[in-house]
């Protein structure tokens, strides 16, 4: 019976050093070229199993602010960004990474279990006449149960230092939603306002050719000097270079704008901007925002996360210096002669306790330590960025409500100066080139309130980033 026990033993531990694993062909193909058949079971085996309400992503971004706009193809445009963003995605993809981080440690406080078969062929010459082992096929079943025993829940704190990532991630990804929907918002306002800056600047640009013209003619019949001749071009180039500018601007945000939803840079003419003057915000922007507001701010909650962490962190370095209690059992099924089992059992338990490791523990804790007091550093800075944004915010959107308020007089008074210098034009008092001077100085005085009221709704989409979307 002893002699049983050596082979099944012999034949267990050979089984526990085997490693068996499966292996698969795998053929990589190009998608170019697949059926549309094949492009659905492609799309199919690359679902999730488990189904996602995406109503917290739109959460995230606070829809009722940007449909304060009142405008269709902003609102389109978000609700774009929401589902095809590439970044958005990927932020999506760090939340889960993060959350099957968790499973994965919480696996280490649960036992591990292992089975397996171990069939064997063994011949044994034994010189004692008393004990006689057959020469044939030996099958063994083990069943091996390995549990550390977390008394000093060093393994749970690990799981919960794991879960504070993946909770800090979840606020990455919110950060990310709200950014790319600033970003979405910014450009697609600057699109809208650099759209009636370039018709003012192409109506500039025709009213100094006009100007030029009439200059050259002057000057062939010795009305005007060669000099102002010279001005008057002068004028008209920079005009033109400058609506070359502005052409290349709007391009580069029309493609900026096109990569946010997700769209290809080179489909640009699809995209639908909004009149300029048809865009006005309704709703209430607040003058102060209460500072409890940067508590909403992804940023923040996530350094208080981090912070949580640390602490953790601290706490599980401390019980490095605690023994490793480990509880294990063996069961083997082993079968030496035909049609007969027998069974074998047995249980141990362990504790370890590192003795010397170099320092290794010592210099871990003040590790930790370190990090806990970063990250504090980082909570507080954390928090006085948010305030510094807000207060930015804030002021940017005070000080530019006032100067368009001034353009808004000025381009008043301009309008009624043009009134004026048009009805003397009519009257013969004045020539067209005096008109057509006083029309351009209209022009560039629309431009300047264009630009400031795109600035102002810039302003407010700032302060609507810098509070984490809850305006």
């Amino acid at each position: 019976m002893k002699l049983k026990k050596i082979v099944c033993t012999f034949i267990v531990l050979n089984l526990l050093n085997m490693a068996v694993l499966p292996t698969f062909a795998i053929t990589e193909n190009s998608n170019a070229g697949i059926s549309k058949k094949q492009e659905k079971m492609l799309k199919h085996k690359t679902k999730r199993s488990k189904k996602y309400n995406d109503d917290y992503k739109y959460a995230y971004v606070n829809l009722d602010f940007w449909k304060g706009f009142n405008d269709e193809n902003l609102n389109n445009y978000i609700n774009l960004a929401i589902k095809n963003n590439y970044d958005l995605k990927l932020a999506t993809l760090n939340v889960d990474e993060y959350y099957q981080n968790v499973k994965l440690q919480l696996s280490q406080e649960l036992p591990q279990i292992m089975a397996g078969y171990a069939p064997a062929y063994t011949k044994l010459s034994i010189s004692d006449s008393k004990s006689v082992i057959p020469s044939g096929w030996t099958q063994a079943i083990p069943v091996l149960i390995n549990y550390e025993a977390d008394i000093f829940l060093k393994n749970r704190d690990k799981t919960k230092s794991v879960k504070k990532l993946y909770e800090a991630s979840q606020f990455d990804e919110r950060a990310a939603y709200i950014s790319v929907a600033s970003a979405v918002g910014g450009v697609y306002i600057n699109l809208c306002a650099l759209n009636e800056i370039i018709k003012h600047q192409e109506d500039i640009v025709n009213l100094r050719k006009e100007i030029y013209e009439i200059m050259l003619e002057s000057n062939k019949q010795g009305l005007v000097s060669t000099s102002d001749t010279v001005k008057a071009n002068k004028a008209y180039v920079y005009g033109n270079s400058e609506l070359i500018n502005y052409k290349k601007e709007q391009a580069k945000l029309l493609h900026q704008l096109a990569v946010l939803v997700g769209e290809s840079p080179e489909n640009i003419d699809k995209l639908k901007i909004t009149e300029f003057s048809k865009l006005s915000y309704s709703k209430q922007i607040p003058s102060e925002v209460q500072s409890e507001v940067i508590t909403n701010r992804p940023d923040y909650l996530k350094a208080f996360k981090m912070l949580e962490k640390s602490g953790i962190d601290v706490r599980i370095a401390k019980k490095e210096f605690l023994p490793t209690i480990t509880i294990s059992g063996l069961a083997t099924f082993f079968s030496v002669t035909s049609g007969h089992m027998d069974s074998l059992y047995a249980a141990a338990a362990s504790g370890l306790l590192p003795v010397f490791t170099g320092g290794k523990r010592i210099a871990n804790l003040k590790l930790k330590k370190v990090q806990y007091d970063k990250a504090l550093e980082n909570y507080y800075k954390t928090n006085l960025t948010a305030m510094q944004e807000i207060n930015d915010a804030l002021i940017s959107i005070k000080r530019d409500s006032e100067k368009l308020d001034e353009h808004k007089k000025q381009l008043a008074l301009e309008s009624q100066d043009f009134s004026y210098t048009k009805q003397r034009y009519n009257q013969g008092i004045i020539s067209k080139l005096d008109l057509i001077q006083m029309q351009e100085n209209l022009l560039t005085v629309n431009q300047l309130l264009t630009n400031s009221k795109g600035n102002c709704y810039i302003d407010y989409i700032s302060l609507y980033k810098a509070t984490g979307a809850k305006l």
